[in-house]
């Protein structure tokens, strides 16, 4: 709660936090031939991240939850999920969005985990692509590569969006550039939110964490948070090698400013000729009657 207690401290009204903060994320995959075919070590490290995943039907957010309640604060948070409506067991990197009543709102599942995360992660669905009345914004969220893809963009920005939150996993590579270009498509702020993660970082109970330090770099996730405004440019730039909260205060008459020549699903969109559909039906493998 230490973040959270120095965002209270500071009346943050939102603050974010990167991809799979709770539990973590899978650097072991790449440390521990991790695509390796039924390897003693993978299946073990599998097992130690799924019990430490999240189930937020047994309240595990609760606590948070309660916290942004207390101190009229939403919260984006990257997290492990491992969700009962899909058996309770393969995990999903979701984004979930608590408003400042403390109720969760949205349940973002990561559409496509990207190159060895599919290793661990399952692929999620569209029921998360929503955004959240903040005040007199709105807010959405997308997690790392997904950022990158430009029809859930697209399905962002044609419900309002004008404060999009990417979250990442870390490093400066990540943020530097679609920050930028998110904005200055969309005409929106961007906050993207990214972890750091030193070798020093990894848990001591961590199962084969020897092989796993024999293998891994001094710096795995470098930081690279920032804000980029509605014209594209920096509020803050990247923020590299420091674990710290970053805060900005935003004025929504700039987003206005900047749609006067570019509006992506408005003024400047062809409805006529391009649409995008999108299905946000939770999925699951069986309904009950």
């Amino acid at each position: 709660m230490t973040t959270l207690e120095q965002a209270k401290n500071q009346q943050v009204e939102l603050v974010a936090f990167g991809e799979g903060l709770l539990p973590g994320y899978p650097f072991w995959l790449a440390l521990t031939d991790g695509a390796a075919w039924n390897k003693k070590i993978v299946k073990e490290l599998h097992r130690h991240y799924s019990l430490n995943a999240i189930c937020i039907e047994k309240g595990e957010l609760d606590e948070v939850c309660a916290f942004a309640k207390a101190n009229k604060m939403a919260i984006y948070l990257g997290i492990i999920e491992r969700p009962e409506d899909r058996g309770g067991h393969s995990l999903y990197a979701s984004f979930v969005y608590i408003n400042q009543e403390g109720l969760i709102q949205s349940v973002h599942r990561k559409l496509q985990p990207t190159y060895d995360e599919r290793l661990t992660w399952a692929p999620g669905d569209g029921n998360g692509l929503v955004t959240h009345p903040l005040k007199d914004f709105t807010v959405s969220g997308l997690n790392c590569w997904e950022n990158w893809m430009p029809l859930p963009r697209a399905a962002m920005y044609s419900q309002g969006t004008n404060l999009h939150v990417a979250c990442w996993p870390g490093s400066d590579h990540n943020t530097k550039d679609i920050t930028r270009f998110i904005a200055r498509e969309g005409r929106t702020y961007v906050l993207s939110v990214a972890s750091t993660m030193f070798k020093s970082d990894f848990p001591e109970n961590t199962p084969h964490l020897d092989e796993i330090l024999t293998n891994a770099p001094e710096v795995l996730a470098n930081g690279g948070s920032c804000i980029a405004g509605p014209d594209g440019e920096w509020i803050i730039e990247p923020q590299v090698g420091n674990e710290e909260l970053i805060t900005a205060t935003l004025d929504l008459h700039r987003v206005y400013e900047e749609r006067q020549n570019f509006d992506a699903v408005g003024h400047y969109s062809r409805p006529d000729v391009t649409q995008l559909h999108v299905n946000r039906d939770r999925q699951s493998t069986i309904k009950f009657k």
